[in-house]
């Protein structure tokens, strides 16, 4: 990328120093601070002179005034460059100013994306993220076309609404209504850059500092974050092999007033456990008499191997205080940021009238054309698709542990969802455990990270989904040797 050559050039043309000096010293001054670096190419003379309103000729003998210094060199067909061997005061110290910033602010702390890849040619054993290499990139690619070939191409080019893509929202209300039984108006529906974004919208708006609301545990670390950072006291609630446990959640709600719950009872994250009927029943009848709201986060309801299919929470008829929330990016990619929440009306307006404020609006090209690709059927023939690979990768993975492990691992085959939640017999060291890992390639995310509060069990969560057989026959094989002194 060029320069931006007006910005650095300060030509007075009513000074003593002729114009060419002007233009050498500026393009030298430059190149000692360290902004033009070596090899970078500078623009042709014409250009140069109609940027700077000069003669070409000027250009052209400042240009020689610096090859011949050594600052500039030119290249046969290819045009003048930045010299590649400098003399040494051009790369001495690069400029550096005196003044310092000297205001307050709230420092935050790196929070280490630990499913994300380390380094190259590793095998990660990721949360659970589908793999991208099944996204449907030709069918989004043509949809993408499509939206800028039609005639009203040009509006979406411009502001609209903060609920989303009106097309996009319409389609998503006939999915939820066809596949989770949740019936809305699609003025009831947020379209955001991600569920992440809708968890943060959602919290803002419930909680205000020094409020209660509980989590499962373990859970989603991310979540009890978030609610630290709106001043919340975050809770925990056991989680068995049921779901989140509502007997016990009864008892807090009886010692402290309640102000949100957050779960993921389709896959329990990260124990990959349904909540079961009875369970999710007295769940809504607590909420309802304790008045407190139910954020259910659908994460990854389209991956679902067992029997029936387990609607949403939010499709209950005693659901007035659930606010569901899900993502389109477990199904195509994390890449596409497309997520969305939907809840009472009162909330509702209240939560986009606060997204207003951080981001007006999400994609509206990238929502009209995936709102195509609902509409027509093919993300629709991509989940089917996307479904049996990973059922069929399920089956691999299963069968993997229990060849590599032995009885040395236990674990419930998951009905749903693209990850594994594993308990070793023996205690780990897992700090060391991982290290080794990374040593042979393999990387898994810590399984302290689902505690956030309290010391974590001898349990790790698997993600299968983003891996062929190869890869994870492979990640298996190490972890097995490690774990088991081979």
């Amino acid at each position: 990328m060029l320069h931006p050559w007006k910005t650095i050039f300060n030509i007075t043309f009513d000074t003593d120093k002729s114009l060419v000096i002007q233009i050498a010293d500026s393009i030298r001054n430059e190149i000692m601070k360290g902004r033009l670096a070596a090899g970078t190419a500078v623009p042709g003379s014409r250009v140069l002179a109609a940027d700077i309103g000069v003669n070409r000729k000027t250009v052209v003998f400042a240009y020689e005034t610096l090859i011949a210094e050594g600052w500039l060199e030119s290249r046969s067909k290819a045009g003048t460059f930045v010299a590649g061997n400098l003399p040494v005061v051009a790369v001495k110290k690069k400029h550096a100013s005196s003044y310092q910033s000297n205001f307050h602010f709230r420092k935050v702390p790196y929070a280490v994306l630990t499913d994300m890849p380390a380094g190259r040619n590793r095998i990660v054993f990721n949360e659970g993220a589908p793999d991208t290499r099944l996204a449907p990139l030709v069918e989004i690619s043509r949809a993408y076309r499509r939206v800028f070939q039609q005639k009203g191409r040009w509006g979406l080019l411009g502001y609209g609404s903060e609920k989303g893509d009106e097309k996009l929202r319409e389609a998503l209300c006939l999915m939820l209504s066809r596949d989770r039984g949740i019936h809305l108006s699609k003025d009831n529906i947020c379209i955001t850059r991600g569920s992440q974004m809708a968890l943060y919208l959602a919290i803002r708006i419930l909680v205000s500092a020094r409020d209660m609301v509980v989590m499962e545990l373990p859970g989603y670390p991310a979540v009890a974050k978030l609610f630290e950072e709106a001043g919340a006291k975050v809770l925990a609630a056991k989680v068995d092999k049921d779901g989140l446990d509502t007997d016990y959640l009864e008892k807090l709600c009886q010692r402290h007033p309640i102000k949100v719950l957050y779960t993921t009872p389709h896959h329990q994250f990260p124990t990959t456990v349904t909540m079961k009927a009875a369970r999710r029943l007295h769940l809504l009848e607590l909420s309802l008499k304790y008045g407190f709201a139910i954020i259910e986060d659908d994460y990854d309801h389209e991956y679902h191997f067992g029997a029936g299919n387990n609607l949403a929470l939010a499709s209950k008829e005693m659901a007035a205080n659930v606010i569901y929330i899900s993502s389109l990016s477990k199904l195509i990619a994390p890449a596409v940021r497309i997520g969305y929440i939907a809840g009472p009306p009162l909330f509702m307006q209240s939560l986009i009238n606060f997204r207003v404020h951080i981001d007006r609006q999400g994609d509206r090209i990238m929502e009209r054309a995936l709102a195509d690709l609902l509409v027509d059927g093919t993300l629709k023939k991509h989940a089917r698709k996307a479904l049996s690979i990973y059922e069929a990768r399920r089956e691999n993975f299963d069968q993997l542990l229990r060849h590599y492990f032995g009885s040395s691992v236990s674990f419930e085959k998951p009905e749903g969802g693209l990850a594994f939640w594993i308990q070793l017999e023996k205690a780990v060291d897992w700090e060391s455990f991982i290290g080794k890992l990374l040593e042979r390639n393999v990387q898994i995310v810590p399984p302290q990270s689902y505690y956030w509060k309290g010391k974590a069990s001898q349990h790790v969560r698997l993600g299968y989904g983003s891996l062929n057989l190869t890869e994870v026959e492979e990640g298996i094989k190490q972890m097995a040797r490690i774990y088991l002194g081979k």
